[in-house]
């Protein structure tokens, strides 16, 4: 059996033994192989053939074509998106090349796979180290920075999540929408409550009574989050839990929030799914107002699903998202597109997201230009969180979308004759060696202050030459 032609399918083959509650042994007896054969197919070290497949449907209700994948395609275009980081770039590696590999080698595939992704969090981890730092903060003492270098070391993109929302969205549709088919599904029935009585809860699950309690208050966008979200956590849990393993988190604490982040991301996933949202983002030129209407989302969810797209082979413009309140306390940070801002807080104040709050629901749109060069373009926006009722406490934030200049003409906030001067902009004060910049808060690190009694700078601070 083992030289007959198959399809490569170790980790389907596996979730699907875990969701029937089997042993290896146990499946065996059902497929009439031996315990270590399973076992190495779900290792890939052997292909699932035809004849497997078809006992394995015999054997078990379920749809065939979940198992039995694209023989490699989804390895093959991992691999390639991998390929174009710099560090690769003087490899002369083909497509062919590199789905030759996934397809004949899945093993050693999935092992590069797992290296590229734990050097990615080695050098985040690195760039998020504070000047003075002799090593990266603790776990125990960062947990949201460990649960941020997770998210950011995988681009916030997690393809399987996104091919289970896809699949269990449709079925929710057809069902009539998330209410029926939670009641249906999971026998749960919704309750909206006064927000005096949820007790600081927006959404509450109770278990004895099997109802969801959500607070009347929230506007409809967040009911439906709120409800994709439970539904994540009920039926993703496979999905998310292989995915927190993957982050090899120190604390508790840390794995419950990468834990929290992917039921989000899940909950995002059912709401606008992959295929039909990516389809949407490019005719309608990734205008969010027009697409939280279509998905009947809000803002904010609308701009962080838009930095999950980047599937391999399903690909759209990469985006950085940042959340922060007029403080500049940065309280959501998620980064596909590489956006040189400190993970430390502090950012540029030139940056428009410090200055939305001036017109409120406004889209303000800039041209960014780093001190290396490097060109990017920011969408800003406020937007608001609770207030929906007389006494209940409304949190205003800014959120900003920011992708690199290059992509920035795919937008519908671009157009052909716009301003394309750029705000030259930095890092952070102690990294932007801009002398003359009247909005410095901070000397740079290296530049020695110029003390003269004789003459007052327009920058807050002189530097001598050397």
């Amino acid at each position: 059996m083992a030289d007959k032609q198959g399809v490569y399918v170790g980790v389907r083959l596996r979730r699907l033994r875990r969701n029937l509650g089997l042993t290896q042994a146990e499946m065996a007896a059902d497929l009439e192989v031996s315990a270590s054969y399973v076992a190495l197919m779900e290792r890939n070290h052997r292909p699932v053939t035809a004849e497997v497949l078809l006992r394995l449907a015999r054997a078990y209700t379920f749809d065939l074509a979940d198992l039995a994948g694209d023989g490699g395609a989804d390895h093959a275009a991992r691999l390639q998106s991998v390929m174009k980081d710099p560090i690769f770039a003087d490899i002369d590696l083909s497509a062919t090349e590199t789905s030759e590999v996934a397809t004949g080698f899945p093993g050693f595939s999935e092992a590069l796979l797992r290296l590229y992704t734990a050097y990615r969090e080695a050098q985040i981890a690195l760039a998020e180290r504070l000047p003075g730092q002799g090593a990266q903060r603790s776990e125990a003492v960062d947990p949201v920075a460990a649960t941020r270098r997770f998210l950011a070391a995988r681009r916030n993109s997690f393809p399987t999540l996104d091919t289970v929302a896809e699949k269990l969205s449709a079925t929710v549709t057809e069902r009539g929408g998330l209410a029926p088919y939670l009641l249906e599904r999971h026998g749960l029935r919704i309750r909206r409550l006064p927000s005096a009585i949820m007790s600081d809860a927006l959404r509450r699950h109770d278990l004895h009574r099997k109802q969801i309690l959500l607070d009347e208050s929230l506007d409809m966008a967040s009911q439906h989050f709120q409800l994709a979200q439970q539904l994540a956590y009920l039926e993703f849990g496979t999905e998310i839990a292989d995915a927190v393993a993957e982050g090899h988190f120190q604390t508790e604490t840390s794995a419950n929030l990468a834990r929290r982040s992917l039921a989000s991301y899940g909950a995002a996933a059912l709401l606008m799914p992959y295929s039909a949202f990516a389809k949407a983002v490019e005719a309608r030129r990734y205008d969010l107002a027009a697409l939280a209407r279509q998905f009947v989302t809000s803002f904010e969810q609308t701009a962080h699903r838009l930095t999950t797209l980047q599937k391999p082979g399903q690909e759209r413009v990469p985006f950085f998202f940042i959340r922060l309140d007029a403080a500049g306390n940065v309280s959501k940070r998620l980064d596909a597109a590489r956006f040189p801002v400190s993970a430390s807080g502090g950012s540029c104040p030139l940056w428009t997201v410090h200055q939305v709050f001036r017109t409120p629901g406004e889209i303000v749109t800039q041209w960014l230009e780093f001190p290396d060069g490097q060109r990017f373009f920011s969408i800003a926006r406020t937007v608001s969180a609770g207030g929906g009722a007389h006494g209940v406490t409304r949190v205003d934030r800014a959120v900003a979308l920011v992708c690199d200049a290059q992509h920035a003409d795919r937008l519908v906030y671009v157009r052909p004759d716009s301003d394309r001067t750029p705000t030259l902009v930095g890092i952070t004060c102690r990294l932007c060696q801009r002398a003359t910049c009247t909005a410095r808060a901070e000397p740079p690190i290296g530049r020695q202050i110029l003390i003269d009694d004789f003459r007052r700078t327009a920058a807050p601070f002189g530097f001598t030459d050397t």
